[in-house]
């Protein structure tokens, strides 16, 4: 049981439902009926099955349990949120007030006493919601005690506090499974190796913003890294590495095909645009087929997302300003006609079929 991960668990006990409503419908249209012996087999089966799996996992056993843990986790994001901001401004209340030695002596002792309180918190608690909420409330509280340190030893500010607080929120992501501290420590890897490409190129740290190409090393670290590295054990950790990684190229070719200016490339500004205007079409357009080929939900998704935000641009860009509007957007939903009947007719020649195949 310890080999499984609750997704997988999880994706068991929908299975077994999925197989009991099937089975009443056969026996209701008196295709396949099992005798009681058989039926109890089963039932008792699938009874310790998910009963184990909700013991082990605390899996949702059922339509209104997926609801309500929906709402929970959303409940449970939006106090995490609150908390640390709570934190975050509690500190800033009374800071003034207290001396040097209080000041570091609480800064030290809050980091440890919530990254202890998040690791028992994780360790006792199976549904991971509180854990979310210590978590992220541990790292505030780690970001403001490097933040201050820093100004009370008077230390120059520097892109390496990045990879600190980066290495502590993915130390409570792995450690406790929580993919919110995950996507905490994608975002600080992001800003460092932006920021050194930038320092690179010979800008200061924290202008790294203003050359979206900066952000083009870490698209492709992030969206690889989970080819590397073994995840099976954190369900949903890989899916969010490369959603980062495509949001930051897909963003930056957007930014770059409508202001080319703020490219790297010694080219004339229309020149630059029309690239990445192309390029963004090809990349969207390649994440859709590698996401359909690899079974990669979010790719296929951010792919299609993106290729559809560069084609409104492209079209906003061509007839916006010489087009009435009412042709305008008739134009648009006579495209959105157009590739649904290209999806179609690819469905129906097995197109997807073919790729999954080959997967």
């Amino acid at each position: 049981m310890s080999l499984l991960s609750k997704f997988e668990a999880q994706k068991r006990a929908d299975q077994v439902k999925a197989f009991q409503d099937e089975l009443a419908l056969l026996e209701s249209d008196r295709v396949l009926s099992l005798n009681n012996e058989q039926a109890q087999s089963v039932s008792a089966y699938h009874q310790n099955l998910l009963t184990q799996y909700s013991d082990d996992f605390d899996i949702d056993q059922g339509q209104r349990e997926k609801q309500l843990s929906l709402g929970m986790r959303i409940a449970s994001f939006l106090g995490a949120l609150a908390l640390a901001a709570s934190v975050f401004f509690l500190f800033y209340q009374f800071w003034g007030k207290l001396s040097t030695t209080s000041q570091i002596v609480i800064l030290i002792t809050g980091s440890l006493a919530t990254f202890v309180a998040t690791l028992l918190v994780a360790e006792k608690e199976k549904t991971g919601y509180f854990a979310k909420l210590v978590g992220l409330v541990s790292f505030a509280c780690f970001v403001l005690n490097i933040s201050m340190l820093g100004q009370i030893f008077n230390i120059t500010p520097s892109d390496n506090a990045f990879i600190v607080w980066g290495a502590f929120a993915f130390l409570l992501a792995y450690a406790c499974d929580i993919r919110l501290l995950q996507a905490a420590g994608i975002l600080c890897v992001i800003a460092f190796v932006s920021a050194r490409v930038g320092t690179w190129g010979g800008m200061y740290w924290l202008s790294f913003g203003e050359r979206p190409e900066n952000f083009f090393p870490v698209a492709m670290l992030l969206f690889l890294f989970p080819h590397f590295v073994n995840h099976h054990r954190y369900w949903g950790f890989a899916p969010i590495y490369r959603v980062f990684g495509l949001l930051c190229l897909f963003l930056p070719v957007l930014v770059l095909s409508l202001f080319g200016r703020t490219s790297y490339l010694p080219l004339d500004t229309d020149v630059i645009e029309g690239l990445y205007q192309l390029a963004g079409f090809v990349l969207s357009a390649a994440a859709v087929w590698w996401g359909i080929r690899k079974h990669w939900k979010e790719t296929v998704t951010t792919g299609n997302t993106f290729f559809v935000i560069y084609l409104f641009t492209k079209f906003f860009d061509w007839w916006w300003d010489i087009m009435p509007k009412y042709l305008f957007f008739f134009i648009i939903g006579l495209t959105a006609v157009l590739f649904l009947l290209i999806f179609k007719r690819l469905r129906a020649k097995g197109f997807f079929d073919f790729a999954e195949a080959k997967a």
